[in-house]
C-alpha cells in the first residue's frame, strides 16, 4: 500500500466518525484528492453544498476530526464551499 493509499484510508476512517452528524442534516462529504503537500480537498454533498454554515462545519468539524486522526494532513479545503452571504444559501430543515 502506498503512502497516498494509506492516507486516503485513514482520512476516510476519520470522515466516517463525523458522517452521521452530516447525514442527520441530509449532508455528506467525499474526498477529491490529497495534494503532494498534504492538503485534503473534499466536496461537500447534499444539504452541506448549499448551507451557509458549511464553513463552520468544515473548520470546526471536518478539519478538526481529520487532523486529529491523520496528523500528516496540514489543511482541509472544500472545493464547493458556500459563502455565508450567498443569497442562494439554504439551511437544512430541522
Amino acid at each position: 500500500m502506498s503512502v497516498q493509499e494509506r492516507l486516503i484510508e485513514e482520512v476516510e476512517a476519520a470522515l466516517d466518525t463525523i458522517r452521521p452528524y452530516l447525514q442527520t442534516d441530509a449532508g455528506n462529504v467525499s474526498i477529491v484528492e490529497i495534494t503532494e503537500d498534504k492538503v485534503l480537498k473534499i466536496k461537500l454533498l447534499g444539504s452541506c453544498e448549499s448551507c451557509p454554515m458549511s464553513i463552520m462545519t468544515l473548520k470546526a468539524g471536518i478539519e478538526q476530526a481529520v487532523k486529529k486522526a491523520v496528523p500528516e494532513i496540514v489543511a482541509v479545503e472544500a472545493i464547493n464551499l458556500t459563502d455565508i452571504d450567498d443569497p442562494h444559501a439554504v439551511l437544512p430543515h430541522q
